[in-house]
C-alpha cells in the first residue's frame, strides 16, 4: 500500500510539495510500516509465550436442581503456573466438581485434583502429575497495566481450543457490582474488548510482553467487547494461600461498607460509612452501627470516598489477623471514638449441597452470610435450595427459600446434623416427621408424612428426565 501510494504520487509529491515536508512525510510513513510489523511480530511472540502452558479444561460438575442432583460436563480455560503443574482457572469453572480432565497443547490429557476454590475471587487452583516438567507462564504487574494497552485473551470460547482475540485495555479497574449482591468484593475489574465468550473462563489475559496480567472471568450478557478479567495481583496473592494452605484464611469484622459520597457531598469528608453491622459480630457487641464512619483502622487511615475505592477498605479487612484485637477510629455525628474489636474468620460465600432423593429435595449448608441474609440470630438451620416436583417434599409443603430450623423438635446446627437425622428416619421407616421452617420473618410447620408410600413415590424413570 506505502509503494503504491508513492509511485501513484511521485509526480504529484514533486511538483506540489517542498523537498523538506516529502522528506518528513517519507519518514512518518516508514515509520508507520515498521511500527505494524513491530506489533505483529510482539503479538506473534506473546502467544508463543503462554500457547505451550494453555490448558483446555472439561470439569464435570455436580448441579443441583429442581431437588435433584444431576452432573454435566462443561468447558472452561486454564494455564499453567509452575514445573510441576499447578494450574489456575476460575472456580465456577472447577469449583463443585466431581472431576476434573485438563488438556494440554501437546494433546496430551491429565486427570487433575483440585487443590483448592476460592469464591469470594473466583479463582480456583488444580494439579496434575507427570514426569517430566510442565511448559509454565510468568505473572505480570496488572497494577502496572494501562487504558489503551494492547491484550490477548487466550482460551476455549464455547469449547474451541487454542484461540486467541487481541484487543486492548479499555478500563484498568472496573467496578462491578451484582444485582443480586456483591461479586469479588476484594478486587475492581480489568475491563478489555479482547473478546471473552463462555469458555474462555479461567484463561489468560497476557500483555505483548507475553506476562499474564489477568484472568478472563466474565462478560456482559447483551454487549459487545465488553469482558472482565480478575487482575494478576490479586489472583496471584490468592493461588499462593490456596497452593500453601489449601484455602484462603480472612479476616471479618461483620462490617459493610459504603462509599462516603452515599452519606455527604461533603468534599472534605474521610472515611468510609457502615452500611450495616452483622448481629452478634465483635463490632456489634463493641457499639458501632449503621451510618457509623469509620476513618482508621488499626494505624491505616481508609478513605472511599466512591466505590470504586470499596474493594480496598473490604481487603484491607480481610489481611487482618484472625483472632488479633485493634482499634478502630469512627466518627459519629461530630464526634470521634474508638472501638476495640477482635477480626473473626470471614465465613465460607458458598454452602455444600445435598440431595435427598426419597423426600425428593435437595440442601444446602446455610453459611453465616446466608443467616445475615435470612436475619438469623444463630447460624443453626439449613436452606432448602430445590423441590423436586410431585416429590414428597413439595407435596408436603417445602418451598426453595426454606431454611429448616427443626426436625421433631430437634434443633438443627448444621448440614452433617441434618443428614445424620435424616438417615436414622429411613432407616427406622418413621412414618410421620414435623419440621420447624422459616422464610423471611415467617415461620410454620410442614409435616412428611410417608404413611401413603404410593402417594408419593414417584417412576424412576420420571425423576431421571426432571430438568
Amino acid at each position: 500500500m506505502i509503494h503504491k501510494f508513492f509511485s501513484d504520487s511521485m509526480f504529484f509529491s514533486r511538483r506540489l510539495l517542498p523537498p523538506g515536508l516529502l522528506l518528513i512525510l517519507s519518514l512518518i510513513l516508514s515509520s508507520c510500516a515498521g511500527l505494524s510489523v513491530n506489533t505483529q511480530d510482539r503479538v506473534l511472540s506473546a502467544r508463543n509465550r503462554v500457547a505451550p502452558a494453555l490448558v483446555h479444561i472439561r470439569p464435570v460438575k455436580e448441579v443441583f436442581v429442581s431437588g435433584k442432583r444431576t452432573e454435566v460436563l462443561t468447558v472452561g480455560s486454564g494455564f499453567i503456573i509452575s514445573a510441576d503443574g499447578y494450574i489456575v482457572t476460575n472456580e465456577h469453572v472447577a469449583g463443585e466438581s466431581s472431576e476434573v480432565w485438563c488438556i494440554l497443547s501437546d494433546n496430551t490429557e491429565h486427570q487433575a485434583r483440585v487443590v483448592g476454590v476460592d469464591p469470594y475471587t473466583d479463582v480456583a487452583v488444580l494439579k496434575i502429575e507427570a514426569e517430566r516438567p510442565f511448559p509454565h507462564v510468568n505473572w505480570g504487574d496488572s497494577d502496572a497495566i494501562e487504558a489503551g494497552q494492547m491484550v490477548l485473551a487466550m482460551g476455549s470460547p464455547h469449547g474451541l481450543a487454542r484461540s486467541v482475540s487481541l484487543g486492548i485495555i479499555s478500563v484498568p479497574d472496573r467496578y462491578l457490582e451484582g444485582a443480586s449482591g456483591m461479586t469479588s468484593p476484594y478486587n475492581n475489574w480489568i475491563q478489555t474488548d479482547a473478546a471473552i465468550n463462555p469458555g474462555n473462563s479461567g484463561g489468560p489475559l497476557v500483555n505483548l510482553k507475553g506476562d499474564v496480567v489477568g484472568i478472563n472471568a466474565r462478560m456482559l450478557s447483551g454487549a459487545e467487547n465488553l469482558g472482565f478479567a480478575i487482575p494478576a495481583n490479586i489472583a496471584r496473592e490468592v493461588v499462593t494461600e490456596i497452593v500453601d494452605h489449601g484455602r484462603v484464611q480472612r479476616g471479618s469484622l461483620g462490617l459493610v461498607f459504603q462509599e462516603i459520597t452515599s452519606k455527604t457531598d461533603d468534599p472534605q469528608a474521610r472515611g468510609v460509612v457502615i452500611a450495616d453491622v452483622a448481629p452478634m459480630s465483635s463490632s456489634y457487641e463493641a457499639g458501632i452501627r449503621p451510618g457509623d464512619v469509620l476513618l482508621r483502622l488499626g494505624d491505616r487511615p481508609l478513605q472511599a470516598r466512591y466505590e470504586e475505592e470499596l474493594p480496598a477498605v473490604r481487603k484491607a479487612v480481610a489481611d487482618l489477623p484472625v483472632g488479633e484485637a485493634l482499634q478502630l477510629l469512627l466518627s459519629r455525628g461530630d464526634e470521634e471514638m474508638e472501638f476495640t474489636v477482635t477480626a473473626e474468620e470471614e465465613s465460607a460465600i458458598k454452602g455444600i449441597n445435598a440431595e435427598f432423593s426419597e423426600w425428593g429435595f435437595t440442601l444446602v449448608e446455610l453459611t453465616p452470610e446466608l443467616a445475615r441474609r435470612a436475619q438469623l440470630h444463630g447460624h443453626t438451620g439449613v436452606l432448602v435450595s430445590g423441590c423436586l416436583p410431585g416429590g414428597l417434599a413439595a407435596i408436603s409443603g417445602l418451598t426453595p427459600g426454606d431454611i429448616i430450623l427443626k426436625v421433631d423438635e430437634e434443633d438443627i446446627s448444621s448440614l452433617a446434623h441434618f443428614m445424620d437425622l435424616y438417615k436414622t428416619l429411613q432407616d427406622s421407616k418413621q412414618k410421620l416427621t414435623m419440621l420447624f421452617v422459616q422464610k423471611g420473618a415467617l415461620t410454620r410447620f410442614v409435616l412428611i408424612n410417608r404413611a401413603d408410600n404410593q402417594s408419593f413415590v414417584l417412576d424412576r424413570e420420571i425423576l431421571d428426565h426432571v430438568e
